[in-house]
């Protein structure tokens, strides 16, 4: 494992030749699809984001129509955005937060997140003063910064009912970014946001296993659901098969799964060792890459397989100033080639006193990246061998 103090960049190696380094540069545009009609996304233009490709030449082939390899890609995956409460009450445009580390997301070919918000107020709060709603304006914020997909399994998006959680599913319709893991049935909870860049698909499933927002059924609105300890009870295999089921279906429609859980303990950085569990059952079931949120801290990260799993981020965008671990976290961006993750960087953060998260340097990056070394499993080689 080897750390650039200099950029606060921790930068990761991997056993079986998946090197974890520092990303240069990245090609192409995102897309995505509008996942309330089912179909495969089409290409849209981002000029914003788009860069000189990165890709090698292809070699001559012996066919003249077949297709040219398809270069890395990168995917940027930050940790629980929540725009309402005080982060809305401290700005009339709460994505005002996101400014800051807006040239990180837009330098990624892709950008996803956990949005722990609904988008309206149609029915009474859920959950007393912990209920999060934000402006359906602020999709545009959202869009503007560079996200391409967010998921909505957690246990926020029922936080004003089952009509504002489609309402808020229905905000994102047209928007450029796609909102996966909750809607209207568990049929459309279930269907994946699937996107594209520079030839690599890439597929995003999203399951909540804190509970609160209801789950989806067949004629029920509701998040994606597994239960699973410690918040749902024992581990409700017959959920987590549905779940297997969809990533392998997954994985035979595209180049890359990523599934974003919702689960742990809050405020802690040791995961639950049912996170392990699960989230190895997920890597053997066709996902490259599990990228867990909920604890509201930074958690470690661990190897299975050619897969990737990363316990918890932190929060990301959160109005939680009562302690310094709520306030900070990591933003990991993985590079996939042929369907894994082939280098992975952690740029570290913390909010301000305006729930902004700015890029940490020095020792104060040191300090959240040892928090994540400290609880991440198995051994990596070094990244300079």
């Amino acid at each position: 494992m080897r750390t650039t103090r200099a950029t606060g960049r921790l930068t990761l190696a991997l056993a079986g030749g998946m090197s974890f380094a520092v990303l240069v540069a990245c090609s192409g545009a995102g897309s995505a699809g509008d996942p309330s009609d089912g179909a495969d996304p089409a290409p849209r233009s981002d000029a914003a984001r788009s860069t000189p490709s990165t890709s090698a030449p292809a070699t001559p082939a012996e066919s003249p129509d077949a297709p040219e390899p398809a270069g890395p890609v990168t995917l940027t995956v930050v940790g629980d955005i929540m725009l309402g409460r005080r982060v809305a009450a401290a700005h009339a445009d709460p994505t005002v937060t996101l400014r800051a580390l807006r040239p990180l997301l837009r330098r990624a070919d892709l950008t996803v997140g956990n949005l722990e918000n609904t988008l309206s107020t149609a029915g009474p709060p859920t959950q007393g003063g912990d209920s999060f709603s934000a402006p359906p304006r602020v999709v545009r914020g959202l869009a503007d910064a560079g996200f391409d997909a967010l998921s909505l399994a957690n246990n926020h998006a029922g936080d004003h009912g089952s009509r504002a959680l489609v309402e808020t599913v229905d905000a994102f319709r047209g928007s450029g970014v796609v909102a996966f893991g909750a809607g209207r049935d568990l049929a459309r909870a279930m269907r994946p946001a699937v996107l594209e860049s520079g030839g690599t698909t890439i597929g995003l499933l999203g399951f909540n296993a804190i509970g609160e927002t209801p789950e989806a059924a067949p004629r029920a609105p509701g998040a994606l659901s597994v239960s699973m300890p410690p918040r749902t009870g024992p581990l409700d295999r017959t959920e987590l098969r549905r779940v297997l089921a969809a990533v392998r279906r997954l994985a035979r429609r595209v180049d890359a799964v990523v599934v974003l859980p919702h689960w742990g303990t809050q405020y802690t950085h040791v995961a639950e060792p049912v996170q392990s569990l699960v989230g190895r059952r997920l890597i053997d079931a066709g996902a490259a890459l599990v990228v867990g949120g909920h604890p509201h801290w930074v958690q470690g990260y661990e190897r299975h397989g050619d897969g990737l799993l990363v316990h918890s981020l932190g929060n990301f965008v959160f109005d939680m100033d009562f302690m310094a671990e709520t306030m900070e976290g990591v933003v990991l961006t993985a590079t996939f080639e042929e369907g894994r993750v082939v280098d992975a960087v952690l740029t570290p953060y913390r909010m301000d006193a305006g729930f902004t998260p700015r890029p940490l340097r020095g020792a104060e990056a040191e300090e959240v990246l040892d928090d994540v070394r400290r609880h991440s499993r198995g051994r990596l080689p070094s990244a300079g061998r």
